[in-house]
């Protein structure tokens, strides 16, 4: 099930940060960057970071995956965090967390997100779902990121506006 975190709740917050570590790790060594920002947060520091967190909660409570959105101007949603347990790979959580934010935002034009270039699972899920490759960048010697961008299907007029 997937619900809208609520961040005062310490024990939420505690999954969330635990979960972070353990998936972000796996993509820092896959893209060979050690230094990942996420690996540097804190519980508090997730509280303040002003995003809004989805979690995909198991029966027992336990949060599976995570999705986090930031929507810093009116016609774009940023993914900022996506994030899976590796014992929950390859059973749909990310879908369903991508495809919840896609219904609970379904009037935004503009959807973005970014992940490591040789992240190929996060590369081509966000491909599933019509990400676009817009912009790769070096964040490090020889590690780089690819910003994506979706446009809003059910738009037409926002698919105008942003590919004039």
């Amino acid at each position: 099930m997937i619900q809208k975190c609520v961040l005062e709740d310490d024990h939420t917050v505690q999954q969330i940060w635990a979960l972070q570590h353990i998936a972000y790790r796996l993509e820092a060594e896959l893209i060979g960057f050690k230094e990942l920002p996420p690996l540097m947060d804190t519980i508090e520091s997730i509280r303040r970071s002003g995003e809004t967190f989805y979690a995909y909660w198991n029966e027992y409570e336990e949060i599976q995956g995570v999705i986090s959105i930031e929507r810093e101007e009116h016609d774009t949603l940023t993914i900022a965090r996506m994030m899976v347990h590796p014992s929950a790979f390859r059973q749909g959580i990310a879908s369903q967390l991508i495809e919840h934010v896609f219904a609970e935002y379904p009037a935004v034009p503009l959807y973005i997100v970014s992940t490591g270039k040789l992240n190929q699972p996060a590369v081509a899920l966000y491909e599933k779902y019509g990400f676009r490759p817009i912009e790769t960048f070096e964040v490090a010697p020889g590690v780089k990121l690819t910003t994506f961008h979706r446009l809003n299907p059910s738009l037409a007029q926002a698919k105008e506006e942003f590919t004039d």
